[in-house]
């Protein structure tokens, strides 16, 4: 748990008596989402889960693939108290081009509680995204989004994965269940350096080339975001990050996936 500032704390507990109505407008769910503190009562450094922040989420929804008056099945994996499915149902529904079927995956039960109430018309469930068994079970969907924990986080399913970065194995479990999909990632483990910087550039060699070349999963750029703009809007931390976006249905072959 973070040591909170006085402010933050009343913020917080203003955050947990909103979540205690039954109905909450659309200002409040913001309220709650930019002051719910995952580090009020978790250790978040050691599971490497951080909230995304909303700013950071909508400019995220651009990589989802809306079609005009279709139905696009989004699952969100690692999906925290549900800011990224959030603003994708809110982006979805539109200007009328698509509804969103959104399916929230979250281990901590805790934060699944909390979603249910900031969008209770999502799926939610709580389990591991890691679980091979468990996702093969949800079935298919158009579009896959996560910010995962970052880095050597703890999980039990790390031999069923040729990735050894939690976020890498994130991916690595969405392309067995979805055709396309957009992670925020760590700086350092994309293949590119875009966020923060004007030295803009595709790498030649490093976490995400490795990743490529082991998989047959290739990290692809945005739509020009930089995250960097977002640095200071976390809880507890200020990461260097990357968006990547993946199209499953074009595997260069290296790894067997599930029927």
């Amino acid at each position: 748990m973070s040591k909170l500032t006085k402010p933050q704390i009343r913020a917080h507990e203003q955050a947990l008596r909103l979540l205690e109505r039954g109905c909450l407008t659309h200002e409040e769910k913001l309220f709650v989402f930019e002051n719910y503190r995952e580090d009020a009562e978790h250790i978040n450094s050691k599971a490497g889960a951080f909230f995304t922040p909303f700013g950071l989420a909508n400019d995220f929804v651009l990589q989802i693939p809306y079609r005009y008056e279709h139905t696009i099945r989004i699952i969100d994996l690692c999906a925290g108290i549900g800011i990224l499915s959030y603003a994708a149902s809110l982006e979805g529904n539109s200007w009328s081009r698509s509804y969103a079927d959104i399916t929230c995956v979250e281990i901590n039960p805790d934060y699944v509680e909390v979603g249910k109430k900031l969008l209770p018309q999502a799926t939610w469930i709580c389990g591991d995204a890691l679980d091979p068994e468990f996702t093969k079970s949800l079935g298919r969907f158009d579009f896959a989004m996560s910010n995962p924990p970052f880095g050597n986080t703890p999980t039990p399913h790390r031999g069923a994965y040729i990735s050894s970065a939690f976020e890498h194995m994130v991916i690595e479990a969405a392309a067995r269940i979805a055709d396309e999909g957009a992670f925020i990632i760590p700086q350092m483990s994309a293949p590119f350096v875009y966020s923060g910087t004007s030295d803009h550039r595709w790498l030649e060699a490093g976490k995400g080339r490795t990743f490529e070349e082991k998989t047959g999963i290739k990290l692809e750029f945005n739509a020009g975001i930089d995250t960097a703009v977002h640095k200071n809007e976390w809880h507890g931390v200020a990461p260097v990050c990357e968006i990547v976006c993946c199209d499953f249905t074009e595997r260069t072959g290296q790894m067997k996936m599930e029927a």
